[in-house]
């Protein structure tokens, strides 16, 4: 398989990483509601010059498929990040971090329910490889103290927001949709606004200030577009299983993107946490052999 084609999920996974710090920032500064509306609402100012006309030609499509575009703009919009942002109020990041992780398990599960796709060799333990990574970075390099977090509403809300996400990740490949990726974006978008308006109207309604405001237009260029059409076309082309394996990687970047930006140092625990993790996202993506087929299957490219 050509290496420019996990790009598009690296990508993604870069900009969520810098995102995940947005969401620790926004409490305080703006109301969940306000930027999950706002987000969106830019995001839709964005992209209606450039994509209206197509969407325009393609406009029968989006009438007939406009169920499917709902749905997926409620789970990988609407519930994703809104939920994150309420989650971010009651939870800590570290806890964020462990229970994004459970995206590429959950999204495995609902593939195999939803898809009836068998799990390959390197899905299951690239997965689990790549989440033993995560728990040493977030543990500091001792993962059985990731136990003793105490389990809180906003865990709570954060897991459902990740299952959320996965369940966006598995219909978008159960719904082939027969419009091009930017005007099935831009579908996907305008329902999300739909569906966020009436939670941003029940407030509270925070003002967008110059506190607030390069929150808002992180999160709904880079955040929202970009890494949205990545991702889409991600799990076009090597489907849902193998590019949520790639969210392993947030807390990676996180902690380098810190000792770039913040000057932080870096220990063992995340050199042995991005081993592993590396090495599991590598697994699940050339181990590609089925589950029942044996652990004596081999290693082969697809």
């Amino acid at each position: 398989m050509p290496l420019l084609l996990f790009l598009p999920p690296l990508g993604a996974v870069l900009i969520w990483s810098g995102n995940m710090t947005i969401n620790q920032l926004t409490v305080g500064a703006i109301a969940p509601s306000s930027i999950a509306f706002l987000r969106w609402l830019l995001a839709l100012a964005v992209l209606t010059p450039c994509v209206a006309p197509a969407a325009w030609r393609h406009r029968v499509s989006l009438r007939r498929e406009w169920p499917k575009l709902a749905v997926l703009g409620m789970l990988g919009m609407g519930l994703w990040q809104g939920l994150a942002y309420v989650a971010a109020e009651t939870t800590s990041a570290t806890n964020m971090g462990i229970l994004a992780a459970m995206v590429p398990l959950l999204t495995v599960l609902l593939s195999a329910l939803i898809l009836r796709e068998s799990p390959s060799m390197g899905g299951i333990i690239g997965g689990l490889c790549a989440f033993l990574g995560v728990s040493f970075l977030l543990g500091r390099g001792n993962p059985l103290s990731l136990l003793a977090l105490e389990i809180s509403r906003g865990d709570l809300l954060m897991l459902l927001a990740a299952t959320c996400y996965a369940l966006y990740g598995v219909m978008l490949k159960r719904w082939p949709l027969d419009l091009p990726p930017w005007v099935m974006l831009y579908g996907q978008v305008v329902c999300a606004v739909l569906l966020l308006l009436p939670f941003y109207l029940a407030g509270p309604m925070t003002p967008v200030t110059p506190d607030n405001i390069s929150l808002i237009a992180y999160a709904g260029i880079p955040a929202s577009i970009i890494t949205t059409y990545l991702w889409m076309r991600a799990i076009r082309h090597i489907g849902a299983s193998r590019a949520s394996i790639f969210i392993n990687l947030m807390p990676l970047f996180s902690a380098l993107i810190a000792m770039f930006a913040l000057d932080e140092q870096v220990a063992g625990f995340h050199l042995l946490g991005g081993v592993l993790i590396l090495a599991g996202v590598i697994m699940a993506q050339t181990w590609t052999a089925p589950w029942h087929g044996g652990a004596s299957a081999a290693f082969r490219r697809r």
